[in-house]
């Protein structure tokens, strides 16, 4: 394989480059949309910059059912889910036919699902260069590997509709060597062949320079010093790191020809590129990059240690159940069915660990791909990549573990690499003790509407949770936090590994209890650590929170919502945030209160409760979770993804429809077109008892609303 790279000719682009096309304005306004997709020319005022929309997901850029496409047909539908005064202004096929070649927006651009069809979608559909305020980190990154161009210098957008030539360095201002190098040879696989080919080198790290010139090497969390004896010398200097600069200083890659990996210490802004444990990917995503991979490289080619590389059936098992007529008439269901025997086909063909679906009691999957990676896979101190934005989950244990888009993930197939700047870390204290009733979703919540993540300042950035109301939570309630770092627009989410991870790994691994706390050793961060940010917050303060339609970050204490009931339509209480053991525990605990005070599930509701994997789901069985829930009208269903991406039951039908949902984001379109609220288990139970939204207090009859059956 690495014979046929180093045929490939692969060049940089020009210095100046000139754009032909017109600019396309992303606003919250219908009629000025429709007006540029008519042909109007719109001017960059004030007034305009005003109505720019920020906020900006990539379910907006391309809803759930669009990534069913993994070709170019993906050209005809960008921005076809975006939301403009309350309206949906977009037509298949208006953005390519419009000749636009730059899209601008504002704050917190592309954020949300990791899916590189997103600028995919806009790529095939002529853009070219994306401007915005700010970008999510994952989003950027996924049009870097493209080869799409991204700024949030807006002097840029009336040089490109004069024609003018721009240099190629507008483009490449501020961002580390490594990536400077990937948009200048307009993607990251033009860019790894020419690493391949030894026309590029990787600049050594400033730890590796005060290496005094005898090598690069040691275990950064033995102090920097050597990995065992005859290895190179200790540096003279070593920099104080926090838990996630350990584990990057000890992937980092130093010679890939020889597999050699670790340096004393990094720092925010090394580059380069790291090896990762594991990686996987789903069926959203692993096709597209099949094709990717095959084309580039062959239909023989094969994967670099398929071993360590997963493959999971996880996000559509039961889309069959609520795919809409009108777009089964249309042929969808065939193209998502296409993406399922790809991935299939592929995972067989190259011998990867492959995860499908499973005959239940109904269809399901074997288990959502991050919640298996926690519970068979990840162990402390890993670096871990997969094409799904909530790969943080990992983290709970002490895992460096983070989404990447689907070039990404395609390059790792070859060189089990991936590149990384090294990401400044911010941390999250939550000191005393919380309420009963509150979880870690309410800790989610509340941080969520911080304004220094509201307002886009964490973006790509690593959040380090800690403090003795993090510690006091169970793993499974750690996951829901790590897991969560995406909604925060982070890099990813790290908790240090304790008494309690060794324990975890012991009781739900089976380790030997020495290896578990070997893997733990050294894995925390340096007292005097550099973070950008340290946000307090005293647990005992918060109260059970809901998120308000639209954006995780509109959480409002559910005791201020006023005095008119929010009545429900659907609850689901799933998904890889919510559908964890600890979660149906917390399920359990409201519903079979509810059944001593004899009440179900109010009659103008419907219950969905979801578990992530089959483990989850035999744990639900032999805890006798499953006829309590039968018993108390709710519906049990096999693992799977689902509701969380309109893919399940659990969504709404109707715009008029209200959700209350345990899932981890509710951007608009994301789970149907109703209003959908994010809560906690114990929040979401309770509310589909009580038929409007409410907080579960432990001991206290539920306010049911009038028509409750008992």
């Amino acid at each position: 394989m690495h014979a046929d790279l180093l045929r490939l000719d692969v060049r940089k682009r020009p210095e100046k480059l000139r754009f032909d096309g017109r600019v396309l304005f992303l606003v919250d306004d219908a009629e000025l949309m429709r007006r540029q997709l008519g042909g109007e020319e719109l001017e960059l005022t004030d007034e305009l910059r005003a109505k720019l929309r920020d906020q900006i997901s990539t379910d907006e850029i391309t809803p759930a059912y669009i990534c069913y496409y993994f070709d170019e047909t993906l050209g005809q539908f960008p921005y076809l889910g975006l939301k403009a005064g309350g309206e949906f202004p977009v037509t298949r096929g208006s953005v390519k036919a419009g000749g636009f070649v730059c899209s601008v927006s504002g704050k917190r651009r592309g954020k949300g699902s990791s899916r590189e069809q997103s600028p995919y979608a806009e790529l095939m559909a002529g853009i070219r260069v994306v401007i915005a305020e700010n970008i999510e980190r994952i989003y950027n990154e996924n049009c870097q590997n493209l080869g799409i161009l991204t700024s949030t210098d807006f002097s840029l957008i009336d040089r490109i509709r004069r024609g003018e030539e721009i240099e190629l360095e507008a483009f490449t201002a501020g961002v580390d060597p490594v990536t400077r190098e990937i948009i200048e040879y307009g993607g990251l696989f033009e860019y790894n062949v020419a690493r391949l080919q030894g026309k590029v080198t990787i600049p050594p790290l400033e730890s590796q320079r005060a290496m005094d010139g005898r090598g690069a090497g040691g275990d950064p969390l033995n102090g920097g010093g050597p990995r065992e004896p005859g290895n190179a010398p200790a540096p003279r200097a070593y920099r104080p790191m926090t838990i996630a600069e350990k584990i990057f200083a000890r992937k980092f890659v130093t010679d890939a020809a020889k597999g050699e990996t670790g340096v004393p210490w990094v720092q925010p802004g090394d580059s380069g590129f790291f090896r990762t444990d594991w990686r996987f990917s789903h069926e959203y995503v692993s096709p597209m990059a099949a094709i990717f991979f095959e084309e580039k490289l062959g239909p023989d080619a094969k994967v670099n240690d398929p071993s360590t590389i997963i493959m999971f059936r996880d996000h559509l098992t039961y889309l069959h159940e609520v795919m809409p007529p009108e777009r089964v008439q249309l042929g969808l269901l065939d193209v998502a069915r296409q993406l399922k025997e790809k991935q299939e086909e592929f995972a067989k063909k190259q011998g990867v660990i492959y995860y499908g679906e499973r005959m239940g009691y109904r269809l399901g999957s074997e288990a959502i791909c991050h919640s298996k990676m926690l519970e068979s896979y990840a162990e402390p101190g890993q670096l871990i990549v997969g094409t799904d934005s909530h790969t943080p989950h990992s983290g709970a244990i002490g895992c460096v573990a983070f989404g990447v888009g689907t070039t990404a993930i395609f390059n790792s197939w070859i060189t089990k690499d991936v590149r990384v700047s090294v990401p400044p870390s911010f941390k999250v204290v939550i000191k005393g003790k919380k309420p009963a009733n509150v979880t870690a979703k309410d800790f989610m919540l509340e941080i969520l509407r911080h304004p220094y993540i509201r307002d886009g300042h964490a973006i790509g950035q690593i959040i380090e949770y800690a403090g003795e109301a993090v510690e006091a939570l169970s793993i499974d309630e750690r996951a829901t936090m790590t897991n969560m770092a995406a909604e925060v627009g982070a890099f990813t989410g790290i908790i240090a590994p304790d008494a309690k991870t060794v324990e975890y790994l012991v009781a739900e691994r089976g380790m030997d209890r020495a290896k578990a706390e070997a893997l733990c050793e050294g894995l925390f961060s340096d007292p005097d650590a550099e973070y950008v940010k340290v946000i307090e917050i005293d647990a005992s303060t918060i109260r059970p929170m809901v998120a308000l339609p639209g954006d995780p970050g509109n959480g409002l204490y559910i005791d201020e919502l006023g005095d008119e009931p929010v009545r429900i339509d659907v609850a689901y209480a799933g998904s890889c945030t919510a559908g964890k053991k600890e979660d149906m525990d917390m399920y359990a605990a409201v519903l079979s209160e509810a059944r001593a005070q004899g009440l179900r599930i109010h009659p103008d509701v419907k219950l969905f409760i979801q578990c992530g994997s089959q483990e989850v789901r035999q744990y639900c069985e032999r805890k006798g979770y499953l006829t309590l829930f039968q018993e108390v009208g709710a519906e049990f269903i096999e693992p799977g993804c689902g509701a969380c991406i309109a893919a399940g039951p659990g969504t709404s039908k109707r715009p008029d429809e209200v959700t209350i949902s345990s899932q981890n984001r509710n951007f608009p379109g994301r789970s149907g077109p109703g209003r959908l609220y994010l809560a906690s288990p114990y929040t979401v139970a309770a509310s589909a008892i009580a038929g409007h939204i409410v907080e579960w207090v432990p001991g206290r009859a539920i306010p049911v609303l009038e028509g409750a059956g008992v």
